[in-house]
């Protein structure tokens, strides 16, 4: 079972080609969860078809918490063996999972012994799993160019820039949110970082953590980047404040690996969770995860609570 998870907030003019692309994807064990970050446009109204389709499930935050924490909302309340998540502007290539799923579980990866897997805890020879699949992807900027994300070696930008020279966007990396991730990682590493600079930490951590990352030398994603993007607008963008002092976080943890080996999990920790309603409350289940104690218990009060009251959209 595949989660594909779809952060959105007041994007009710786009969500609706990233739901119908996520459920047309040829993987037949899908399950679609849109989490609406209390959106207060017309985003109901939009996916409210979609209620009838068993393997769709809207649920509404009744707090605005920010795109990392509605992440890992979504992570909380589902349980598939393996998760990717999609952006509201996010239109995947129909054979996107297939491709992905195939790589996690594929039975004949190993070690190659020249290389050196000793920087990242593996021994060569032996047998690996593949934590993650990430694919290339197209990105359609808001004047209409279109650009190719295809540059592997950039997922270690934040360790060697030097490396970055040369592309065409500020930081041209493999997008995480385009991963295919094992449910097992979430349970090694952690959930999102509670910043807007979540999905590069979370890649950094992975990396540093010694996961084994596949990239699909493929484009197997499109990125529509509009005005009201966060790396467009004003208040969030590369140049902004905000992603400046998230920026600082990303860093820091880099700098801790670099002079330490070794980085620290993030245990998801949300303490607004809080539900409107939910369309499908049966595909809601707890995911064995790494997560604080008040949060854990917050969610299996949110479960009773939803599945005694049956609560649904109305």
């Amino acid at each position: 079972m595949v989660d594909i998870v779809i952060p959105t907030y007041n994007r009710a003019h786009l969500v609706e080609g990233a739901i119908r692309a996520s459920l047309d994807q040829s993987w037949w064990n899908i399950r679609v969860t849109v989490v609406d970050d209390a959106s207060t446009d017309a985003t109901l109204e939009v996916v409210r078809p979609f209620f009838t389709d068993p393997k769709f499930n809207y649920i509404r935050l009744s707090n605005n918490l920010g795109t990392a924490l509605a992440k890992n909302a979504g992570l909380l309340l589902t349980d598939g063996g393996a998760v990717t998540f999609h952006d509201s502007d996010d239109l995947p290539h129909r054979d996107k999972v297939l491709h992905q799923v195939r790589v996690l579980t594929a039975k004949n990866i190993g070690a190659d012994e020249c290389l050196n897997w000793a920087m990242a805890g593996k021994r060569a020879g032996q047998r690996l799993a593949v934590s993650a699949a990430l694919t290339h992807h197209v990105l359609i900027l808001p004047d209409g160019r279109r650009v190719e994300i295809r540059r592997d070696i950039s997922l270690v930008d934040d360790i060697f820039p030097n490396l970055q020279m040369g592309s065409q966007v500020p930081g041209e990396w493999t997008h995480v949110n385009s991963g295919l991730f094992r449910s097992d990682v979430f349970r090694r590493v952690g959930g999102f970082e509670n910043c807007i600079e979540e999905d590069r930490e979370f890649r950094n951590r992975l990396i540093f953590s010694g996961e084994v990352l596949w990239v699909i030398p493929e484009l197997l994603l499109t990125k529509i980047e509009t005005r009201d993007s966060l790396t467009q607008s004003a208040i969030s963008d590369y140049d902004s404040e905000r992603r400046k002092a998230d920026r600082k976080i990303v860093w820091q943890k880099a700098q801790q690996w670099r002079e330490s080996g070794c980085i620290e999990p993030v245990p998801v920790h949300v303490p607004d969770l809080a539900l409107d309603y939910v369309s499908n409350p049966n595909l809601l289940h707890p995911r064995d995860m790494l997560v604080s104690a008040p949060t854990a218990s917050l969610v299996q009060t949110i479960l009773s609570d939803i599945r005694s009251s049956r609560l649904v959209a109305q």
